[in-house]
C-alpha cells in the first residue's frame, strides 16, 4: 500500500469520527460509497441479529440520528491495520473508544464502549470510501463523568 493511501484511509477514520460527534450527516454520507453498508451488532440494536443499514444517505443520518438524544459523544480513532486488495479496494479494521455523554440525575454520566469496525473500502474518482463499516463492541462501561467548559 502506498503510503499516500494509508494516510488517506487514516483520514477518513478521522473524519468519520468527527461527522458523527458534530452530528454532521452530510458529512458523514460524503464518506461513504453510494450502495455502502453499515453493520451494527446484536449489543447495539437491541435485536439477537446484526442489523445492516444500506445507501450512504439513509446509514449516514441513522448513525446521526441513534446519537441525537446524547449531551455529546466523542470517538478515538486508535490503531488501525489497512490492507491493500486492488489499487481501488482495501479492508481493515479500525479500534476506537467511543463516549456517550447524557444526563442522570443532577449529573452526566459516559458510557464508554470500546470497539472496533471492520472496514472495506472502495478508491472513487480518486478518493477513498468506506463501502461496508460493520461495528464490534469489545466492552463497555458506564461512570459519571463531570462536564468542564463547552
Amino acid at each position: 500500500m502506498e503510503p499516500s493511501d494509508r494516510i488517506a484511509l487514516t483520514d477518513l477514520a478521522a473524519r468519520y469520527a468527527q461527522a458523527v460527534d458534530r452530528r454532521n450527516p452530510t458529512a458523514l454520507a460524503a464518506l461513504f460509497t453510494e450502495k455502502a453498508a453499515f453493520v451494527l451488532p446484536p449489543a447495539l440494536n437491541g435485536t439477537d441479529a446484526p442489523t445492516e443499514i444500506a445507501g450512504n444517505a439513509t446509514l449516514s443520518t441513522s448513525i446521526v440520528d441513534a446519537v441525537a438524544h446524547l449531551h455529546s459523544t466523542r470517538h478515538i480513532v486508535q490503531q488501525q491495520v489497512l490492507d491493500l486488495d486492488t489499487p481501488t479496494t482495501a479492508h481493515g479494521e479500525a479500534y476506537c473508544s467511543a463516549h456517550h455523554i447524557y444526563p442522570r440525575g443532577e449529573g452526566f454520566r459516559d458510557n464508554l464502549i470500546e470497539l472496533r469496525y471492520q472496514d472495506s473500502f472502495e478508491k472513487v474518482d480518486g478518493t477513498w470510501l468506506f463501502s461496508r463499516r460493520e461495528l464490534i463492541v469489545d466492552f463497555a462501561e458506564d461512570a459519571p463523568v463531570i462536564l468542564l467548559g463547552r
